[in-house]
């Protein structure tokens, strides 16, 4: 009888708890009925509310951790220094002028005919002309170079491949011909497992807000 009675105890308590999961799953599982919107100035997130928590939905972005440079001497310290330097002066017009390549391009494939389409690029042609001369001009040799090369990164295109393919191959060598004339190439790709490391080291943490 004893014995009956414990295994009549045990049962009972697996019931007991089997049903306290289940309650426990579904109301785990019931969907949030509730939205609304969560202030974590200056930011503005949409939340949806369960239960008595309101839960801001938040989109993290990936975030990459480098290991501390060694340099093995102060020269190779001040190099880098100016690549950071360069990279933050060069960097957001390089995304600037992916941008404007994209929208271009969404814009011209609105476009009735060849006609239409020249004409747009001749008046961006002038804009940019006129908008980025003058800033051109302050760059520095050597951050020219990088910009080229950070236009690339940005639009996984060469500089010459988008004048050939916006302005036609002529244009394309004209430019490619006056900046051998810098000792520069418009052909050059970026490559930022090799040659080009460090600078996407230094584009990365800069867009990450390190420097």
């Amino acid at each position: 009888m004893r014995r009956f009675i414990q295994i009549w105890f045990l049962f009972s308590a697996v019931a007991v708890f089997n049903s306290q999961a289940q309650d426990l799953i579904a109301d785990n599982s019931t969907p949030a009925t509730q939205q609304s919107t969560l202030y974590l100035l200056p930011n503005v997130y949409p939340a949806i509310i369960i239960g008595s928590d309101t839960v801001a939905c938040i989109h993290l972005h990936d975030f990459i951790k480098y290991s501390p440079m060694r340099f093995a001497n102060n020269r190779q310290q001040a190099q880098y220094t100016r690549l950071i330097r360069d990279v933050k002066r060069t960097l957001p017009y390089a995304k600037e002028i992916a941008v404007i390549i994209t929208e271009t391009y969404e814009y011209m494939e609105t476009l009735p005919d060849d006609k239409a389409r020249q004409q747009h690029l001749n008046k961006m042609e002038k804009y940019l002309m006129a908008e980025y001369t003058p800033k051109m001009r302050k760059l520095t040799r050597s951050q020219g170079q990088l910009l080229m090369k950070l236009v690339d990164r940005e639009t996984n295109s060469s500089s010459y491949h988008i004048i050939d393919a916006y302005m036609g191959s002529a244009k394309a060598f004209f430019y490619n011909a006056f900046a051998s004339v810098f000792g520069n190439s418009l052909k050059r790709r970026y490559n930022p497992y090799d040659e080009d490391r460090l600078t996407e080291r230094a584009c990365v943490m800069v867009e990450q807000g390190i420097f």
